[in-house]
């Protein structure tokens, strides 16, 4: 019969083995329990707005469904100005307690609020409509400073396609526009030359203006394109505009649906969650160290067409087929 025979040296290196091993899992068990492993602090963003609009929320909804699919672990704060100076005081206080690592505005005025009391931190824009206009970016392609974001600029060569589209040939195409607006009169300019259309930009310096301008763009136009300008498109100027054009029985391209509910031919739309999710990209960039100053800011990527059916048959136009099936709304 075989006996199994065991060396004492092999016994002694077995046993300086478990020992060691022991030995080993002792102090890292004593240093885990000294220094415990802690989770990635959250990084906090702070969203700000001026209302709760459906075409807020649904911004809001897309800027968060972005950020929330960006792997950050997130700690969110939000909060809706009032325009009265007491209450947005105190908001702002507790914006500054949460001390945010970035914050997210929607709309113009929580843009300028918020850039105005927080120029150190990096501010992150939605829902802004000529945002070099407005004084909050230096450049689309460079913002500069500490903020960028997402616009509801579209580019005027895609308006311009869209209006060829709409009426067919256009020759002669009039704007009315003030100094607000007049650093996207060249672009648009060139835009419209390309596409053989002859741009007519007539400068306005009040609302007094208004009725002499549009009189003299009425007798040369055929077309009348409209830009986002506050000085010129004001409650009262805004239906005066709109009136003469279908009294010419000249098409006019609005900025607004309200303009299209008002009488204007049609109007690009955007789609307000995807915007919220532009910005949301852009903010994740933002947390994995990028410069707002060398981010563009982004133009919408989803557009919707919306038109006036009572306006297009007072002027005799016909909608095209393409675009009647694709029109999110139509006005009646």
């Amino acid at each position: 019969m075989n006996k199994l025979t065991i060396y004492p040296s092999r016994i002694h290196r077995l046993l300086n083995r478990v020992i060691v091993t022991g030995v080993l899992l002792t102090i890292s068990t004593a240093i885990i329990a000294i220094f415990p492993l802690q989770a990635e602090a959250a990084k906090k963003i702070a969203i700000v707005s001026i209302d709760e609009e459906p075409s807020t929320l649904r911004t809001i909804k897309g800027i968060k469904k972005s950020l929330n699919r960006s792997g950050f672990n997130i700690e969110y704060h939000e909060a809706i100005l009032s325009g009265h100076l007491e209450t947005d005081t105190r908001i702002k206080n507790d914006l500054k307690k949460f001390n945010p690592y970035l914050l997210i505005t929607v709309g113009s005025y929580a843009t300028m609020t918020i850039s105005k009391s927080f120029p150190n931190k990096s501010i992150i824009f939605a829902n802004v409509i000529n945002p070099v206009s407005s004084g909050f970016i230096e450049s689309m392609e460079r913002p500069g400073g500490k903020i960028t974001g997402a616009a509801l600029d579209i580019p005027p060569d895609m308006q311009f396609k869209y209006f060829q589209r709409v009426v067919g040939k256009i020759t002669n195409m009039g704007v009315i526009y003030s100094q607000e607006t007049e650093n996207i009169i060249e672009q648009a300019r060139v835009a419209a030359q390309n596409r053989g259309i002859r741009l007519i930009p007539l400068k306005v310096e009040s609302e007094k203006d208004i009725p002499r301008a549009i009189d003299s763009l009425c007798k040369v136009s055929d077309a009348l394109w409209s830009v986002a300008d506050h000085t010129v498109y004001t409650q009262q100027s805004a239906r005066h505009i709109v009136l003469q054009t279908l009294r010419n029985r000249i098409p006019m391209m609005v900025f607004s649906q309200t303009m299209v509910e008002a009488g204007g031919l049609f109007t690009l739309d955007f789609d307000f969650k995807d915007v919220g999710r532009q910005a949301g990209e852009i903010a994740s960039r933002v947390l994995l160290g990028a410069s707002p100053a060398q981010i563009p800011v982004s133009a919408p990527g989803v557009i919707y067409f919306k038109y006036n059916e009572k306006t297009a048959i007072q002027i005799n136009i016909k909608i095209p087929e393409e675009l009647l099936a694709v029109a999110k709304e139509v006005i009646k």
